[in-house]
């Protein structure tokens, strides 16, 4: 599966039990890189896309167990370590910000596993610059 996530400097995802941070621009972005794929999340992300809904949302509470091969998975608020042997590739999104977390993004992109196969930075709608980064599983 392809694993999306958006995360500050720290690595936090949210606060509080809820999230960081949101931006339209950056959903349009998750929604062109799937394209006609399938994009899974739970309840609690779909609320952000409704608006942008697609056939090919997929909503289920435990979706990153229903998520297979080139699937995306977009998460918000899971810890990712245990799904870590499946992930064939993750898309993180830096909001280029500290915001007060108390949950972390939890996979270790310096070990020998990950590499990054690209950045780019463009400019969101709440936040001047969001940083784009796709790290490939070695």
């Amino acid at each position: 599966m392809i694993v999306i996530v958006a995360t500050d400097d720290k690595q936090g995802m949210m606060f509080n039990n809820r999230r960081q941070s949101k931006d339209s621009e950056l959903r349009k972005d998750i929604l062109c890189e799937v394209g006609k794929c399938k994009l899974w999340l739970n309840a609690y992300s779909f609320g952000q896309f409704e608006e942008e809904l697609e056939k090919n949302v997929c909503v289920a509470e435990d979706f990153v167990d229903k998520a297979g091969a080139r699937e995306y998975c977009f998460v918000e608020n899971l810890s990712l370590q245990e799904y870590e042997e499946r992930i064939e590739e993750l898309i993180l999104y830096k909001w280029n910000r500290v915001y007060p977390s108390d949950l972390k993004f939890d996979i270790d992109l310096s070990s020998e596993s990950w590499q990054m196969a690209s950045t780019v930075d463009f400019v969101g709608s709440s936040h001047d610059k969001i940083t784009k980064e796709v790290w490939k599983r070695v």
